[in-house]
């Protein structure tokens, strides 16, 4: 085959891979604190189960409508600075603002009130994180065009963003430690939350200040980003965004994504539940730093075997080979932990964790260089370039799994009858069934919608030479 012009292919120093995995930090670092902080709205400020579901889903249906959105601006902004970085300032302030208002939570002003204030102030947050996340994404698929080489950008990435699981479980402890809050949990979220959202702005800032773009200035090819003309091609831009799906390939692992991310979320929330109320009897306290010790280690073992093993196995196997085998250990995890959580032995379940890791250790940092070989693809068939939208598009079903996770976890809760101040042997029983069997089963389906994805090595050369090819016809 005829090789690709070595003036052709963008390489990326290291120190540019690093700045993008300090952005990834910030991306992973706010969403992990926030898994660990609601469950202070349970376990603390009296919410109902279904609140706690419904508070979470809501502003996924908001990010539906503003994702795409930026996934346009973005990919059509006239800049001196490129079409992406000034974005992913703006969104790291907001974010940051947002995400210290949001816990500013107090028992006394009752559950309604709470409940209102955390919604309003989350779909700021998420405002400014879509407007961060967007652009973000999307400079990560187009800094460089290498096929391996997109994959170590990701786990260069993902390396440096699984510190954030590292450190967030950890605030499971720090929150229910009357040494460091006396007033209890909720003065935790309110003072923590502080400390979260400085580091994680900065850590935001980053990939704004230090990784450098073309300007965008003489581009001619840019639709306008007018607020008349996006409220004019309001209809416009959802039926391209959404016609992402219409390629096969980038259907595959929008979907796969969804349905692994996904499970997973629905029952992560209840390792902390399961932790306390079946190994500790229902004592937070008792329970000590193994709730931070399964996220933690399970990070570490992502960061240090998952993802260096994953980057080898895709480079000699094939990144669709990579993914089958990386999930299909996973499934072992989700089988030990049944086995594995016992009482008075907290410690075996760390026997499980390495198993586990190998699910989401394994899928972004395969997925995600994936979708930049379909951004190839894709303006091969359209003539356009939009890592913006398939960006967005992409990251949507990442927020939408967050969202529906939270409302079929708090569902699920209400299923198996969770009550924090009366919790029953079934009730425990069954999360526990639903932590093994539903991860699983988002598993399998997953593998086997990925089963005949076909953007091999091979094939993405023979989209890169025919883009070339087209370019220079044009």
């Amino acid at each position: 085959m005829e090789n690709i012009p070595t003036d052709n292919i963008k390489r990326v120093s290291l120190a540019t891979k690093v700045a993008f995995g300090f952005g990834m930090l910030a991306q992973q670092m706010f969403p992990a604190a926030l898994g660990v902080f609601i469950i202070v709205l349970v376990q603390d400020l009296g919410f109902a189960a279904i609140l706690w579901g419904i508070i979470q889903f809501l502003p996924r249906i908001f990010d539906a409508i503003t994702d795409p959105i930026m996934g346009f601006i973005s990919d059509n902004t006239r800049s001196k600075w490129g079409r992406r970085r000034h974005y992913i300032f703006i969104g790291a302030i907001i974010s940051g603002i947002a995400y210290v208002a949001m816990w500013q939570l107090f028992e006394g002003n009752g559950v309604f009130y709470n409940f209102f204030y955390f919604l309003l102030w989350s779909l700021v947050f998420y405002l400014g994180f879509t407007i961060f996340s967007v652009p973000y994404v999307a400079l990560a698929y187009e800094i460089s065009n290498d096929f391996h080489e997109r994959t170590q950008i990701m786990a260069v990435a993902q390396f440096i963003g699984q510190w954030a699981w590292v450190i967030a479980p950890w605030f499971w402890v720090i929150l229910y430690d009357p040494n460091w809050f006396p007033e209890g949990a909720g003065q935790g979220v309110r003072d923590l939350a502080i400390w979260v959202a400085i580091p994680c702005t900065l850590f935001a800032l980053i990939p704004a200040l230090f990784i450098k773009t073309k300007s965008t200035l003489d581009r001619t090819d840019f639709l306008p980003i007018t607020g008349r003309y996006i409220v004019k091609s309001f209809r416009g831009i959802f039926t391209s965004a959404f016609e992402a799906f219409k390629i096969k390939q980038f259907r595959q692992i929008a979907v796969s994504t969804f349905l692994i991310f996904n499970s997973f979320n629905v029952v992560a929330s209840f390792t902390f539940l399961i932790i306390v109320h079946y190994l500790f009897d229902g004592q937070p306290s008792s329970a000590g730093n193994w709730p931070a010790m399964h996220g933690s280690i399970g990070a570490l073992v992502t960061s240090f075997l998952v993802i260096p093993l994953v980057t080898f196995m895709s480079k000699k196997l094939g990144k669709k080979k990579a993914f089958i085998v990386s999930q299909s250990i996973s499934i072992i995890g989700y089988i030990l932990f049944w086995f594995l959580f016992v009482p008075g032995k907290p410690y075996l379940f760390l026997f499980a964790l390495p198993f586990h890791s190998f699910g989401i250790g394994g899928l972004f940092t395969i997925m995600m260089s994936m979708t930049a070989d379909v951004c190839d693809l894709d303006e091969l068939e359209t003539g356009q370039r939009r890592e913006g939208v398939l960006g967005a598009v992409y990251w949507w079903m990442v927020k939408l799994g967050f969202g529906v996770a939270a409302l079929f976890g708090g569902l699920i809760l209400t299923f198996v009858g969770f009550d924090a101040n009366n919790v029953t042997t079934s009730s425990i029983e069954g999360m526990r069934l639903f932590y093994t069997i539903l991860p699983i089963v988002g598993v399998v389906s997953a593998i086997l919608i990925m089963k005949n994805y076909n953007i091999s090595e091979e094939k993405s050369k023979e989209i890169k030479l025919a883009l070339l090819n087209k370019r220079s016809n044009n």
